[in-house]
């Protein structure tokens, strides 16, 4: 009775095809992306009543929509950010959905991730986007111009590999950034976009589904990543060893693919990630007793240990996606196959200030 508890609070069943779910910062209301049986874009706007789910707005679009974000849109705007099935980007006002804020044909096939910088909460220099996409690129965008301000693709005659996830970090002052990206064939890179070069970069031996920093506004410090065949893989980002790269830590979860990967805004050494089996597991990282720092042969930093704190069956389908609440620690929402939404509330978190 002392670990925290995963419940679902509500649930509500949709008739369509669910992708993405993004909390709507500074409220009680969240976003639903996905698209319908008739490969329309569907945009579902629901608000947290006391005993159900209260729809606000619903929309249909052209193009069936695969990711959003918040991240790169200040907190007076609140602008969405959204990628679609034939690879535009596009930014909303949730208040005036009939016609996008911005909108740019981003890739020539689907936008796979979507990840935002410089936006809502404490992040330092002007807001941007990234997307990855099947195409095999990675593009950084600045919604004031049309064209991307950064693209990261193979060579001419090089092969192209699906990129499925996309995420920015060290953004610790208005000059930093950095891009992780995950691939189909197991390839994980980091890209520097100060000195616009590939700072690491590694292979997991399965697809990389899913890739988060701990915290997108600080000096880099952890990457999660997830994988098909039941892999998460936690990186110490602070030291990198010249021939080996950065250190990991591997874990087997779900028994199936994880899907997602999720740092709990309120303590980044928290994580919830999510399985093919319709389950949540929450996950602390917990650092070692004592450092070894990098000597001047380029040692090794030393691993902490990584718990299972708890985990829980949701859905009897995949679950896709999911966001924490940036405002209510424990309160967090996913989207499964299933074809529903679920608030999901995970207790005592508290413990592990």
């Amino acid at each position: 009775m002392d670990k925290p508890q995963i419940i679902t609070h509500l649930e509500k069943s949709m008739n369509h095809t669910l992708y993405d779910v993004v909390w709507i910062p500074s409220s009680a209301k969240f976003v639903t992306l996905g698209s319908s049986t008739r490969a329309r874009g569907t945009l579902h706007i629901f608000e947290l009543g006391s005993e159900a789910l209260e729809p606000i707005k619903s929309v249909e679009k052209p193009q069936g929509l695969k990711c959003g974000t918040f991240a790169g849109s200040s907190l007076a705007d609140r602008h969405l950010a959204t990628g679609d099935h034939e690879g535009s980007l596009q930014t909303w006002d949730l208040e005036h959905l009939s016609k996008p804020v911005y909108s740019v044909r981003a890739h020539q096939k689907m936008v796979n991730a979507l990840d935002g910088v410089g936006g809502a909460g404490r992040q330092q220099g002007a807001p941007e986007l990234v997307t990855g996409s099947n195409d095999g690129s990675v593009k950084v965008w600045d919604v004031r111009q049309e064209t991307p301000v950064a693209v990261m693709e193979p060579a001419e005659g090089e092969p192209r590999r699906d990129c499925w996830t996309v995420a920015f970090g060290n953004s610790y002052s208005a000059t930093e950034r950095c891009v992780c990206a995950g691939y189909d064939n197991g390839d994980i890179k980091l890209f520097d976009l100060r000195a616009m070069k590939v700072r690491w970069e590694t292979n997991v031996k399965n697809g990389v589904c899913s890739v988060q920093f701990d915290r997108r506004d600080i000096e880099m410090n952890k990457i999660a990543a997830t994988t098909l065949e039941s892999g998460v893989h936690v990186f110490d980002a602070r030291t990198q060893h010249p021939e080996r790269g950065l250190a990991c830590l591997t874990e087997r979860a779900h028994k199936s693919t994880v899907w997602r990967v999720r740092h709990l805004p309120q303590n980044r050494d928290i994580f919830m990630t999510t399985g093919g089996s319709g389950s949540l597991n929450l996950w602390h990282y917990t650092y070692p007793g004592k450092r070894r720092e990098r000597d001047a042969g380029g040692d090794f930093g030393v691993m902490g240990t990584l718990t299972q704190l708890q985990n829980g069956i949701v859905s009897s389908q995949p679950v896709c996606a999911f966001d924490w609440s940036p405002d209510k620690r424990g309160l967090c929402a996913c989207v499964a196959f299933d074809q529903t939404v679920r608030v999901i509330i995970v207790t005592k978190l508290q413990l592990f200030n």
